[in-house]
């Protein structure tokens, strides 16, 4: 797919949805960088059913941290992997307490300093809570990626330089919610819903889905 033919894809997904919005409950960009790591191999309606007690008993870093790995552990049992992610979140909140002042920071290098936050979790952090233009690629965009011909690639790393690099700039980060979206609701793993899809005219993929199952 040639730039000209990703730029009409992503239109055609913004025109349907003129204000994506991240799905996962924050209230700042702490709360967004734990839900975030949290998120990792979990739905977010998961996540949100666990976060609100959770941030209502640590709402900052030091309160986090004061919780602890035994406190965080309770409030998201029903998360899987829980045990590494509560390990995770009680030590990144330290770790701001102590080498950031309780604040997240806006910077890739240090975000991905921190324990459980990988380049995709720092890219949702940048882009929602600091709203720079990243590509975040998760399991679903690295589908749409592969599957549309939009920006192929063998990595998640693959995938999302190709995005950057075919995304027209002023769309960049609103782009980054249309394709998660677009591969939770529409473009599925198991069967993509191509009759109800906006950007079907712009696809590459060959077994397109046209008509709904009876």
């Amino acid at each position: 797919m040639n730039a000209e033919q990703a730029a009409a894809f992503i239109r055609a997904l913004a025109v349907a949805n003129p204000a994506p919005e991240t799905e996962l409950l924050y209230r700042d960009p702490f709360t967004l960088l734990v839900a975030v790591v949290l998120s990792a191999q979990a739905t977010d309606a998961a996540v949100n059913r666990c976060t609100p007690a959770l941030f209502a008993a640590a709402p900052t870093p030091a309160a986090m941290a004061a919780l602890g790995e035994a406190g965080i552990g309770p409030c998201i049992r029903a998360i899987g992997l829980w045990q590494g992610k509560a390990r995770n979140v009680a030590a990144l909140a330290r770790q701001l307490v102590e080498r950031h002042g309780g604040m997240v920071p806006r910077d890739r290098e240090a975000l991905e300093a921190l324990p459980g936050v990988g380049r995709k979790t720092a890219n949702v952090v940048l882009n929602v809570a600091f709203g720079e233009a990243t590509m975040a690629v998760d399991t679903h965009i690295f589908r749409i990626g592969n599957r549309t011909g939009l920006a192929p690639g063998r990595t998640p790393r693959e995938v999302e330089d190709g995005l950057v690099r075919k995304c027209p700039a002023e769309l960049l980060r609103d782009a980054h919610h249309w394709l998660i979206l677009h591969g939770r609701y529409v473009c599925k793993a198991r069967q993509p819903e191509c009759w109800r899809c906006p950007a079907a005219p712009h696809c590459n993929y060959r077994d397109k889905v046209l008509t709904p199952p009876e």
